[in-house]
C-alpha cells in the first residue's frame, strides 16, 4: 500500500466505504465509524491488519466476501479489475460536524453525490460523555437534553372511584340514575374502578467534597425533573439535609440552579448519609413523603458516617417506599466494586443499582424509574 495511506483513517475510511457502496455492499455508517477505531488500532502499513479490520467490520454476509477482496485490492493497492478494465476513482471526502443529526437523511444513507460526507453528532457525543469533563458550556447544552426526559413513574391505584364499563365495583349512584329512563328498571349497569395516579418521585442528591464532579450535572438532571414533572421532591444531603423542591421549581434553569446553590451550605463539604437519611426519614419520608414512592439517591456512597446507621435508615426507607434506585456515577469504571462502607451498608436495600456519570445514563435511569 503506498498512497492510499497518505490520507488520514477516517477519509480512507469513507472512501473505502463509499467504493463498497458502488459495487453492492451494504455499508452502514455504524460500521464505518467501527473501521475508523479499528484503522486507529492496526499498522496502516500492513496490509493483512488493514484487510481483517476492513472484513470484519464493514462486510456482514458470507456472500459479500469475494466483493470485498475485489475492491480491496483496486482501492488500496491500486489495481484494476481483471473483469470490468477500469480503475476506481478517487473519492472526494469531506468531514463535517453537525449540533443535531435528526435532520440529517442521509446519515447512513448510500446516496449518489461523488463527494461522501462522514458526519459527526455533537449531541451524540455529549450524550455519552462523562459528566465530570463537561466545560460549562456543555452543561448547558446537557440541560436541555435532560430537560426532554420523561420521567414518569408505574401508576398506583388511588381511593378515588371512576367510571368504568366493567369494574370490581358496582355504581348504584349511576345505575339508579339510568333506570329513571326506563321505568325504574336498571336495565343497564355502570361500574366503577379505582383511578390510576402517578407516584410521587422523591430525588435525593449528593453535593458532598467527593460528589463535585458530578454534583452540578446532576442538579440540572434533578432541576429538569422539578420543572417538568408534577409530585417531584428533591433534597440535598452532605452534612445536612437540606430540601430544594422549591428553589428548584422555576422554569428558569439558572435562575433555579441559583437559588438551590444559595440555599445548599454545605456544598462540597462532607458526606453524613445516614444521619441525613434519618432526619429525611423522621420528617419527611415515613411520615408520608416516601410512602409508596420512587426514591432515587443519587451518590458515589462515601460515607464519613457510622455505616450501621446508613443500613438502618435504607432499612426503614426501603419498607415504606415503592422503589428505591441508587445512582452511582462511579459505577462504570472498570473493574468498579462497592467496597466504600457506605455503599456497601446501602446496597442490600436497594432495588436499583444504576449509573449515573453521562447523559446517556440519565436516559437508562428514566427508563428504570418508569417500570
Amino acid at each position: 500500500m503506498t498512497t492510499a495511506l497518505a490520507s488520514s483513517p477516517e477519509e480512507m475510511a469513507v472512501s473505502f466505504a463509499r467504493v463498497l457502496r458502488g459495487v453492492g455492499l451494504q455499508v452502514p455508517l455504524d460500521s464505518v465509524l467501527t473501521f475508523v477505531n479499528a484503522l486507529d488500532v492496526v499498522s496502516l502499513e500492513s496490509r493483512s491488519d488493514v484487510f481483517w479490520a476492513g472484513r470484519s467490520t464493514l462486510v456482514r454476509r458470507p456472500e459479500d466476501h469475494q466483493l470485498f477482496d475485489r475492491a480491496f485490492a483496486v482501492f488500496w493497492e491500486h489495481r484494476t479489475s481483471g473483469e470490468t478494465g477500469e480503475e476506481l476513482p478517487p473519492q472526494k471526502v469531506s468531514l463535517l460536524i453537525d449540533d443535531e443529526t435528526e435532520g440529517d437523511q442521509n446519515a447512513g444513507g448510500y446516496d449518489t453525490n461523488p463527494a461522501v460526507h462522514l458526519r459527526f453528532s455533537a449531541a451524540e457525543a455529549l450524550r455519552k460523555k462523562d459528566f465530570a469533563e463537561y466545560s460549562d458550556e456543555e452543561l448547558h447544552l446537557a440541560h436541555d437534553l435532560m430537560s426532554k426526559l420523561r420521567l414518569v413513574g408505574s401508576p398506583r391505584n388511588s381511593f378515588r372511584m371512576v367510571s368504568s364499563r366493567q369494574g370490581a365495583r358496582p355504581d348504584l349512584r349511576e345505575t339508579i340514575r339510568s333506570s329513571l329512563r326506563s321505568g325504574g328498571e336498571p336495565i343497564r349497569r355502570h361500574w366503577q374502578e379505582n383511578d390510576e395516579r402517578l407516584r410521587r418521585l422523591v430525588l435525593i442528591l449528593d453535593v458532598s467534597g467527593s460528589m463535585e464532579p458530578y454534583a452540578r450535572a446532576l442538579l440540572r438532571f434533578v432541576q429538569a425533573a422539578v420543572a417538568g414533572r408534577q409530585k417531584v421532591e428533591a433534597f440535598a444531603v452532605g452534612t445536612r439535609l437540606t430540601r430544594i423542591t422549591r428553589e428548584l421549581g422555576s422554569r428558569d434553569p439558572d435562575k433555579a440552579l441559583q437559588l438551590a446553590a444559595t440555599r445548599v451550605v454545605d456544598w462540597s463539604g462532607g458526606t453524613r448519609l445516614g444521619e441525613c437519611l434519618r432526619h429525611f426519614n423522621d420528617q419527611w419520608g415515613v411520615r408520608g413523603m416516601a410512602r409508596g414512592a420512587i426514591v432515587v439517591i443519587l451518590s458515589d456512597g462515601w460515607d464519613r458516617g457510622d455505616p450501621v446507621v446508613l443500613a438502618e435508615q435504607m432499612k426503614r426507607l426501603q419498607r415504606v417506599s415503592h422503589r428505591t434506585i441508587w445512582v452511582n456515577p462511579l459505577k462504570v469504571s472498570p473493574g468498579y466494586a462497592p467496597l466504600a462502607r457506605g455503599m456497601a451498608a446501602a446496597l442490600p436495600f436497594v432495588d436499583n443499582f444504576v449509573e449515573g456519570h453521562s447523559v446517556e445514563a440519565m436516559e437508562e435511569l428514566t427508563q428504570v424509574i418508569g417500570k
